[in-house]
């Protein structure tokens, strides 16, 4: 009796508590509760904001979005950035027009197969010069973009690809839905819960957020930087290339201009999801989170008949709020760490 009495029972509602606790202060729940109160609001102005049209046109706007959002925050996870993410997906729409032109019979599955080994090489491309030169990423991928864009143009020059020369069933992706969710919808969704895992299951994806928490410690404990963050670009190429083929099917031309300006959307995006640009924070549901709620936002702008410029003005607050905000957590996780390593001396 007197053993048993030595033992403190574990209160089961302070592991409630604590579990409710962690879930309130997920990076994620500002923005979701930013996004439900926009599409409240905007329902209150316009009620014909959530009508079964209007909710499908959001969700393909969304889509494309949403899965340059993922493939940009593995890499600004390892503490880099992609700046030529519009490019490739410019390149790899332009060259899946040109695959359909030249080869009408092509399998649908074998175009999304190059389309995703198109961007993953140009990935690569990007991943080997950021290693191997020791140069911030955010110059390598500046200078990358360009010259992408170059080759894109010179490629395309003044022609197009029009929705009507692909396949009906490759233009059916964009139309078709299933429960009600468009098809490339549930693609976006397939990639947002399989790199989720893959980040938390997965040592190698661990891997990526020790590298952007701090690259030396991380060599220190065996980790292969350089091999992790050539292979994070390489994921983000593939997945831009996958956009990129969707973005054929979803739009009704590919040419030189396609992408253009994207990649500052979707970068934006990524942060106000609340992936720290700053590397080693941040989850891909929040990426896929901030991707839906500035696709929302213009669409809210829209539907209440407000100028275009606030749109960007709203998305410039949104970055700086969450820059702001993630400097105030992570000085807050500093000084807590400070007062325990104090209370243990």
């Amino acid at each position: 009796m007197s053993a048993a009495r030595g033992i403190r029972p574990t209160a089961p509602s302070s592991t409630g508590l604590s579990a409710i606790g962690s879930f309130f202060r997920a990076r994620e729940i500002p923005v979701a509760g930013a996004l439900v109160a926009l599409i409240i609001v905007t329902t209150l102005v316009n009620p014909r904001f959530l009508s079964p049209q209007s909710v499908k046109d959001l969700m393909l706007n969304a889509t494309i979005v949403i899965i340059l959002a993922v493939g940009q925050a593995l890499v600004i996870i390892t503490r880099n950035v992609d700046l030529s993410i519009g490019s490739i997906l410019g390149l790899v729409a332009f060259g899946t027009g040109t695959l359909f032109d030249v080869a009408p019979g092509l399998p649908i599955p074998l175009v999304f197969l190059a389309g995703m080994v198109f961007g993953a090489a140009l990935g690569a491309i990007n991943g080997a010069l950021v290693t191997a030169a020791k140069v911030p990423a955010l110059v390598i991928t500046l200078g990358t973009m360009y010259i992408f864009r170059g080759v894109l143009t010179s490629w395309a020059g003044s022609k197009q690809y029009f929705s009507g020369d692909n396949p009906p069933e490759f233009g059916a992706l964009s139309v078709d839905t299933f429960f009600g969710v468009p098809i490339i919808t549930l693609v976006a969704l397939v990639v947002v819960i399989a790199v989720g895992v893959f980040m938390h299951a997965v040592r190698s994806g661990r891997d990526l957020y020790a590298i952007g928490s701090d690259p030396d410690a991380a060599r220190l404990f065996g980790i292969s930087v350089s091999k992790r963050v050539l292979a994070a670009f390489v994921a983000s190429g593939a997945l831009t290339g996958l956009a990129g083929v969707l973005y054929t099917s979803r739009y009704n031309s590919v040419g030189a201009l396609t992408g253009t300006g994207l990649e500052l959307d979707v970068v934006a995006a990524v942060v106000v999801g609340g992936v720290a640009i700053s590397g080693g924070t941040g989850t891909v549901v929040g990426a896929a989170i901030g991707a839906i709620l500035l696709s929302t936002i213009t669409s809210s702008l829209t539907a209440t008949r407000v100028d275009k410029f606030w749109q960007q003005a709203i998305v410039g607050v949104l970055i700086l709020s969450a820059i702001i905000i993630d400097r105030i957590v992570s000085a807050r996780t500093a000084r807590k760490l400070r007062v325990n390593e104090a209370r243990d001396v």
